[in-house]
């Protein structure tokens, strides 16, 4: 898929504690590079609980922040996106459970 459209995460800040934007990229570009379209971020490293909710059950949440409209856009016009980001697209609700995408082997 080399001329095709992707929608993946490019990380950004600190060493060791790593933020992600989620972009709208060219396949072929560089993880980091200038991307089409800024469509959201990612937090992997959860918010610290009180220790009172961590007693009542209440687990740490990893923080991420999605355009909904502009996600669905890019997926309606093909767009491709990494694995990471399709686990985040189908718990944002953005795609289907069942969704499947680009055969690898191709």
């Amino acid at each position: 898929m080399k001329g095709g459209i992707r929608i993946r995460l490019a990380r950004f800040g600190r060493r060791h504690s790593p933020l992600y934007n989620i972009v709208v990229a060219k396949a072929g570009q560089r993880r980091d590079g200038l991307p089409i379209e800024v469509i959201g971020t990612y937090n992997p490293i959860p918010a610290p609980r009180s220790h009172e909710e961590l007693k009542r059950g209440v687990l740490p949440v990893k923080d991420v922040e999605l355009d909904f409209d502009r996600a669905k856009y890019w997926i309606g016009t093909g767009a491709q996106p990494s694995d990471t980001a399709t686990r985040i697209l189908m718990l944002a609700g953005v795609l289907p459970e069942d969704w499947k995408g680009v055969d690898k082997k191709q």
